[in-house]
C-alpha cells in the first residue's frame, strides 16, 4: 500500500516538475523569459521557480533553479547583448570582456538558491503562521531578491572590473551601480515576484492540496 501511494506522489512530482519546465523553456526563448534591454536583460524566469519552489518543495526549486541558470547561459551565447560575457564562458566580444568558467557560476548559482531560499521561507511560514498567502508574499519577494542580489554580487566578485568598463561606469564606482540595481531593479521586481506568486501559486494550491502532502513539503 505505500509503495503504491510512493509512486503515485512520484508520479505526480514528476508530471508537475514537467510542467513547469516546460513552462520555463518555453519562457525561455521567447520575450516572457528575457526581455532584451541594451545593458543586460530582464528576467521573469524566477518566478515559476518560485512557484515551483512553494508548491513541490526544495528539491522541486533547486531543479527549476537549475533549468533558469542553464537558460541563461544558452542565452546569453546564442543572443548577446554587452555583459553576456558575464553569464557564459562561450562569449566574448573583446580581450577585455570575456566570459571564463566563473561564468558559469554566476548563471546557475543564485538561481538555484532561489529554489532553496523560497521553499524555505515558504515552509517556515506555513508552519508558523498556517496562512498560504503570507508564505506565497515572502516566498516570492526573498527569492526575486536572492537573484538580483546574488547574481549582481557574484559579478561584483568575479567581473567587478570588466563589467562596470562594459557599462560605462567608472570601475571604483561599481558597488553604487550594484545597490543602485539592486535597489531600482530588484525591490520593485521582488514586490512584483510577490504578487504574481500568490496569484499563481494560490491557484496551484488548491489542486495541490488533493494530492498526497509529501508534494507540498518534500
Amino acid at each position: 500500500m505505500n509503495s503504491a501511494k510512493s509512486k503515485k506522489t512520484n508520479v505526480t512530482f514528476m508530471v508537475q516538475m514537467a510542467l513547469l519546465a516546460g513552462i520555463m523553456i518555453v519562457m525561455a526563448f521567447t520575450p516572457l523569459g528575457y526581455i532584451p534591454l541594451p545593458f543586460m536583460n530582464a528576467t521573469t524566469m524566477h518566478i515559476p521557480v518560485i512557484v515551483g519552489a512553494c508548491i513541490l518543495g526544495m528539491k522541486g526549486g533547486v531543479i527549476l533553479g537549475a533549468i533558469f541558470g542553464v537558460t541563461s547561459v544558452i542565452k546569453a551565447t546564442i543572443q548577446p547583448n554587452l555583459t553576456s560575457f558575464v553569464f557564459t564562458p562561450f562569449y566574448s566580444f573583446s580581450p577585455e570582456y570575456h566570459g571564463n568558467l566563473t561564468s558559469m557560476i554566476v548563471a546557475i548559482v543564485p538561481r538555484i538558491l532561489i529554489g532553496v531560499i523560497a521553499a524555505w521561507v515558504f515552509q517556515i511560514c506555513i508552519k508558523k503562521f498556517r496562512k498560504e498567502n503570507i508564505a506565497f508574499i515572502t516566498a516570492g519577494f526573498l527569492g526575486s531578491l536572492v537573484n538580483t542580489a546574488g547574481v549582481m554580487g557574484l559579478i561584483w566578485l568575479f567581473f567587478g572590473e570588466q563589467y562596470a568598463a562594459a557599462g560605462g561606469s567608472d570601475p571604483s564606482l561599481l558597488y553604487k551601480v550594484i545597490l543602485g540595481v539592486i535597489g531600482l531593479n530588484g525591490i520593485p521586481e521582488a514586490i512584483i515576484a510577490a504578487i504574481l506568486t500568490l496569484a499563481i501559486g494560490r491557484a496551484l494550491w488548491i489542486v495541490v492540496k488533493r494530492t498526497p502532502k509529501a508534494i507540498a513539503y518534500r
